[in-house]
């Protein structure tokens, strides 16, 4: 049994520092990156991913069946949130106006609106 928590605790603290990685790209992203769209999917990506990599390596150091209840509750409500986080501020983005790098050949939401009446 000693040997098992050894792997778990040595699996868990991997899991945490991919996650803490996860959270550095995410990092170097939004500081890289040139417009709202892709920080917004870069933060969202660590958000959901990192959180959940960290949360299930700190599961793994204490794995009982009360901990994983909550560790399932707070992943589905991470990745719930941070999704809709993320399309909620792309979509105040563009419809502030706020510019794409490289622009795109094609608007095809605008041409979705101009159809549909802009409604």
């Amino acid at each position: 049994m000693p040997e098992l928590m050894a792997v778990l605790q040595v699996a868990g603290q991997v899991l945490v520092v991919a996650g803490a990685l996860l959270f550095g790209t995410a990092g170097w992203g939004l500081l890289s990156l040139r417009d709202v769209y892709a920080r917004s999917s870069a933060l969202a990506t660590a958000a959901g991913m990192g959180v959940s990599l960290i949360l299930v390596g700190t599961f793994l150091f204490q794995p009982t069946w009360a901990t994983a209840f909550k560790l399932v509750i707070a992943i589905v409500l991470q990745l719930a949130t941070s999704a809709v986080g993320s399309m909620a501020i792309a979509r105040s983005a563009y419809l502030t106006g706020a510019p794409l790098d490289p622009p795109p050949e094609r608007d095809e939401l605008a041409e979705a609106e101009d159809r549909s009446g802009g409604a």
